[in-house]
């Protein structure tokens, strides 16, 4: 089939890549996001998915507003069979969707209709799911409601990121989105209506939304940080200064301590939550690299009356 893929970020990459070398389909342009500024200065550069294209010789479309009359006319002249999506970033409307006659197939990491969104597996990993996957569906103007295709699905490990996670679903699910190409193709594949129960919504997480909340129990604030890490990472204030957290453990054996209180001792960098303390591992105060908690901590000089808020 003749294929446009639309994508922006890296998770995106493992399905163009799939679907450059399959002998079944030919990507003949791809749809990214407008170049962004990127790096110290700022400068506007290419996402990774037009890096691939590019690199691959495949032409960049990166329309500023993708549901323009002038945007659907040029879609349309490529006469595509059908648009693959990965992480796009943009919503579609009617006059978009209509265009391919497979329609948009859109590769959502997780398993619908439970959590829908842009930030379903970070959502998995805050709500303490045990288990996701992936999910190949043909898009409708309603938040990722359409029919399904197909299915995988992935342990969420005790100590999983969200970018851990990421990771190992945008390998698994670039070839669960090239069977479901190959099943439409063969017209073997018929999509599937969702269910009307279970569905939940997963937003984009926010620099806000990213602040630890110290006030909540060990388990609750260990996934949280979780889920953010690595984008966009989790913080907090240490007096007038922020500072971003990785992955913490809790600690089962330590005296409870009030939320945000900070200990120092042999045994690491303790922060009191709603229930147990948890142990800092890595950290990363402001114009700094990430280091270990218990040199920044010396570093810093904590005195007992430190606080995390």
């Amino acid at each position: 089939m003749r294929i446009v893929f639309a994508g922006t970020p890296e998770p995106a990459l493992p399905s163009l890549r799939r679907l450059i070398e399959s002998p079944r389909h030919d990507v003949i342009a791809v749809l990214t996001r407008p170049d962004a500024a990127a790096g110290r200065r700022a400068k506007p550069a290419p996402s990774p998915v037009a890096r691939l294209a590019l690199d691959s010789g495949i032409p960049v479309l990166r329309p500023e507003r993708p549901n323009s009359d002038e945007f659907v006319a040029e879609l349309a002249a490529l006469a595509p069979d059908a648009c693959a999506v990965v992480a796009y970033g943009a919503l579609l409307r009617d006059s978009l969707l209509a265009v391919p006659r497979h329609g948009w197939i859109n590769l959502h990491f997780s398993l619908l209709p439970a959590w829908r969104g842009a930030a379903p597996v970070q959502a998995a990993i805050a709500a303490g799911d045990t288990v996701t996957g992936a999910t190949t569906f043909k898009i409708e103007p309603a938040l990722d409601s359409g029919p399904v295709y197909g299915v995988i699905t992935e342990t969420i490990r005790p100590t999983d990121t969200a970018g851990d996670l990421l990771e190992r679903l945008a390998i698994s699910g670039a070839e669960l989105l090239e069977r479901t190409l190959d099943g439409i193709a063969d017209g073997t594949l018929t999509p599937v209506p969702q269910p009307a129960e279970g569905v939940s919504v997963a937003p984009k997480v926010t620099v806000d939304d990213a602040r630890v909340r110290w006030d909540l129990p060990a388990h609750v604030v260990e996934r949280r940080i979780r889920a953010v890490t690595p984008n966009p990472g989790a913080w907090t204030m240490v007096g007038d200064l922020r500072i971003k957290l990785g992955p913490v453990t809790i600690d089962e054996t330590a005296n409870p301590l009030p939320p945000g209180v900070i200990r120092v001792d042999r045994a690491g960098v303790r922060v009191g939550t709603a229930s147990q303390p948890v142990l800092l591992g890595l950290v990363q105060p402001p114009g700094k690299k990430q280091m270990n908690a218990a040199d920044w901590a010396r570093g810093a000089r904590l005195d007992e009356s430190a606080t995390a808020s």
